[in-house]
Order: C-alpha cells, then sequence, then structure tokens
C-alpha cells in the first residue's frame, strides 16, 4: 500500500514540478486506504498545508491514484505530527502523531511549555550566532512566501550551489530572519562539518571597526574567508559604511568564488539602498531576489492555526478571524497578539473569543488608540514630508506634494476605515474618485516601492508612538 504512494507522489512531482513538490508535499504521507471502499486519506503536519493540498493539488493526487489503479470516491485529509515532536508526559515514537485528547490533555499553559519541538541541530560551535528555534518545519509558507521557501530547502540540498548568493527582502516582521537562520540550522544539521555565521550587518560594522582599530584587519578577514556559509542580516544598514562595504564586497568575492554559500536578507532591493556599489548590488542579484509578503487575510488565519497547532493551544475559529482581520501591520505583530490573548486566555480562564466578546481587546489590536483624531494623522503627514496642512490639503499638483496627500489618504483609509468622502473632505480633494486613484497608487506603490514602505511605517509610528 505504502510502496503505491510512493508512484502517486512520483507523478504528482513531475506534474506539478520540483519546488512546488518540496514545499507543499514534504512530511506528507498516507496514513489509510481501504480499496475496497475507495477511500484514502492523507496525514500532513499542519493545517496550512492541508488547506492547500485540498484545494490546489486534490486532483492531481486522484489522478495519480487512478493512474496506479486505484479509483477513489473519497480522499481525506488528517494533521499527522512530525516526527521531531514529542510531548513530556509520555515516549512518542519517531512517527506516532500527537493527539490531544482526554487521555492525553494539553489543559493549561504549563503543560503546553513542556510540549517542544526539537529541531534538527548539531553545533560545532556556539559563536555561529544561529537560534534553534528558528527551523523550516515551524516556517508557516503561504502564498506570500512560497517562491523564497522553495529556494531555501533547494539551498540546503546543495549550499553553494545554483542559488548562491541568496537574496531575500521584505519589510519588517515577515519572517526573514526566521527564514535564513532556518537555512543555517539545517545545514548545520545535515552537514555538521561545515563552517556557518548568521551575523547582522551592524555587528559585522563593529567587528570590522574593531579590526581595524587593533591592527587585526588580517585575522578579521581571515575569519571570513574560512566560512562555508555567511548570513547576513539587514544589510540595508550599511548605507553610510563605505569601509564596511568595500571589505564586505572582498568578502563576498572569496567566498563566492570559492563555491561557499552568501545569503542576505534586506528590507529592499540592493538597487533601492543608497550608496551602495553597483558593482556589489549586481552581485547580490547574481542568482535572483526573493521577497517576502504580507500574507492576505486567508493565510494569517492559517498562519494563527498553526501556531495554534504548534502549541497544543485551543482557539475558536471566530477568534482567529477576528485577529487576522484586525492585525495587519506584519506577522511579528499578528503572532504577538495572538499570545497575549492566549495567555489573558490562561489567566482569566476564558475561552479566545469570550475575551474578544467581552471587550478585553477593544481597541487594542494592530496599533490605532482610539484618542488619535483623523487630523492628527494630517497634521503628522505633512510634518513629515515637511509641508505644512494648507500646502497639502491645497490644490498643488507638485509630485511632493501629491505623494504626501495620497499618503494621507491611504492611512485615514487604512488605519480608521474612512470612507472615501470623508477622506476627500479631510485632505481637500474635490471627490471621492480622486481619493480611490490615490488609494490604488498607494497601495501598489507601498508593496513594490521599500522607501515608501518605510516612509508609511515611519509616519505611523510618528502617530501612535
Amino acid at each position: 500500500m505504502f510502496d503505491v504512494f510512493q508512484n502517486i507522489l512520483a507523478e504528482v512531482r513531475k506534474e506539478i514540478g520540483e519546488m512546488a513538490f518540496q514545499i507543499w508535499f514534504e512530511n506528507v504521507e498516507l496514513v489509510s486506504l481501504d480499496t475496497d471502499l475507495h477511500m484514502a486519506t492523507i496525514g500532513a503536519p499542519n493545517v496550512f498545508k492541508i488547506k492547500t493540498l485540498e484545494s490546489k493539488y486534490r486532483d492531481n493526487l486522484v489522478k495519480a491514484f487512478k493512474h496506479n489503479g486505484i479509483e477513489l470516491k473519497q480522499l481525506d485529509f488528517v494533521i499527522k505530527s512530525a516526527e521531531k515532536t514529542r510531548v513530556r508526559a509520555r515516549e512518542v515514537r519517531p512517527n506516532e502523531p500527537v493527539r490531544f485528547n482526554k487521555a492525553n490533555p494539553v489543559s493549561s499553559a504549563r503543560d503546553v511549555f513542556e510540549r517542544e519541538t526539537i529541531p534538527k541541530i548539531s553545533y560545532k560551535a556556539p559563536s555561529n550566532g544561529l537560534n534553534p528555534k528558528y527551523t523550516l518545519d515551524n516556517f508557516v509558507v503561504g502564498r506570500n512566501n512560497d517562491l523564497a521557501a522553495g529556494v531555501a530547502k533547494l539551498i540546503v540540498k546543495d549550499p553553494g550551489g545554483k542559488y548562491n548568493p541568496f537574496f531575500l527582502y521584505g519589510g519588517p516582521g515577515l519572517g526573514k530572519t526566521h527564514l535564513v537562520q532556518a537555512i543555517g540550522n539545517a545545514i548545520m544539521a545535515d552537514y555538521p562539518d561545515k563552517k556557518v555565521l548568521y551575523i547582522t550587518m551592524n555587528h559585522f560594522y563593529s567587528e570590522f571597526i574593531n579590526a581595524v582599530r587593533n591592527n587585526k584587519g588580517d585575522d578579521f578577514v581571515k575569519k571570513y574567508q574560512k566560512l562555508d556559509v555567511l548570513i547576513v542580516d539587514d544589510f540595508q544598514m550599511i548605507i553610510g559604511k563605505d569601509r564596511s562595504q568595500e571589505e564586505f564586497f572582498n568578502i563576498f568575492n572569496d567566498l563566492h568564488q570559492a563555491n561557499k554559500q552568501i545569503i542576505v536578507t534586506s528590507d529592499r532591493l540592493p538597487d533601492q539602498i543608497k550608496t551602495l556599489d553597483a558593482r556589489l548590488a549586481s552581485r547580490l542579484t547574481w542568482a535572483g531576489a526573493y521577497d517576502l509578503q504580507f500574507p492576505g487575510f486567508e493565510d494569517r488565519c492559517a498562519i494563527l492555526k498553526v501556531k495554534a497547532e504548534f502549541m497544543g493551544q485551543t482557539i475558536e475559529d471566530a477568534a482567529v478571524e477576528f485577529i487576522a482581520e484586525n492585525v495587519k501591520t506584519n506577522i511579528r505583530d499578528l503572532e504577538g497578539e495572538f499570545q497575549r490573548i492566549m495567555a489573558t486566555s490562561e489567566i482569566r480562564g476564558m475561552s479566545p473569543l469570550e475575551l474578544i466578546n467581552e471587550g478585553y481587546f477593544s481597541g487594542s489590536m494592530g496599533r490605532k488608540p482610539r484618542s488619535v483624531a483623523p487630523r492628527t494623522v494630517v497634521e503628522k503627514v505633512a510634518k513629515y514630508y515637511n509641508l505644512s496642512v494648507v500646502e497639502m490639503t491645497g490644490k498643488s499638483r507638485v509630485s511632493n506634494i501629491m505623494i504626501a496627500r495620497q499618503v494621507t489618504m491611504y492611512l485615514l483609509s487604512k488605519e480608521f476605515g474612512m470612507s472615501t468622502t470623508k477622506i476627500a473632505l479631510e485632505v481637500g480633494v474635490k471627490d471621492h474618485t480622486t481619493v480611490m486613484n490615490g488609494l490604488k497608487k498607494i497601495d501598489k506603490l507601498e508593496k513594490t516601492n521599500p522607501q515608501l514602505h518605510d516612509q508609511i511605517e515611519q509616519i505611523r509610528e510618528a502617530i501612535y508612538g
């Protein structure tokens, strides 16, 4: 039965392609098959993967079963815990799914704390900068990050190969650090002899300055030349650090020529980083640039459900949807709000939905305090762009004034849910059609222009800080 399933998976792999197969069919198993009743059950490690298998790949699976002589009338999907999960209360065999029921309850946050994910990590030295909590197993893959996650898995299979360097970019709190550290941890697990280092650009800069100050520049260079994998986070912080940029350029060339894996994260593309040398900007994207987007509503719901599953906690669908609908900043804030609700649920002995319905979190979702007035947004945006309120809400068509005006429209819509008619009155434009056009423009630019994304985030901080 299970040998047949390997043939089925091979057929699916051929039909959907290697990358999609690695993303969605890793750790997928055949749980049961009844040829008499024409029924099969497939196990996957989390609800998000199950959702995707059902909605996107069910037909591929049914067709593959049929080609292998099995006509299915019913195909079910169930959660099957990963082999690295264990529960302290009893021994769990490597391939045994963990079931939370009356015989094995998880009744409190303390019980949840005892349940842990054991990453497959073997460190050669504790100074590699990697955090063992970041693994590919607990990185939730969705439509906002599936390409980057797929490339990450290919890098682990062949460090220094086709995807070298790996340049990952996206806004704050979207999982860049998690994904690149997970790559490092996986490489350490599969290749224990490889020297892996994770470092932030600010740390690289400080280390370089200290080496120069202490006449240890050669030691600094040799340290990096000995690496097999270099992971540099927050690369955009290289702005204004000309000597560090030159040194990094040399180290990059040495490692790349030796087929050593280089992984870099940034909040923007290299050619959008001011003062970055054009040669280095070009080299960083030799193997392409991969971005992480903010997940849509359904993906945010899936992230929260997977997090609850990993923690062994229960949260109602309505509560999940409430959090996902109201937290639209980044994944870090989304998970932080989830943690806060679950902790309060534990302390007060109420379910998450009861807490929400009782108003414990009224006004706390996202970052919008009730005390902020729409006029404050207008004033803060004008100040940020060095304009007077009169200038910004006037009829000027000068580019920088129009952008400021459109950003104001965008924030009034996103943060306050104001109608386009009210926004038009607030910013001094003639009608709601102008507002709608402005909203479309900024919504598109905010996703594709990291500099504008940063500006909007800074204005939000000024408004709510």
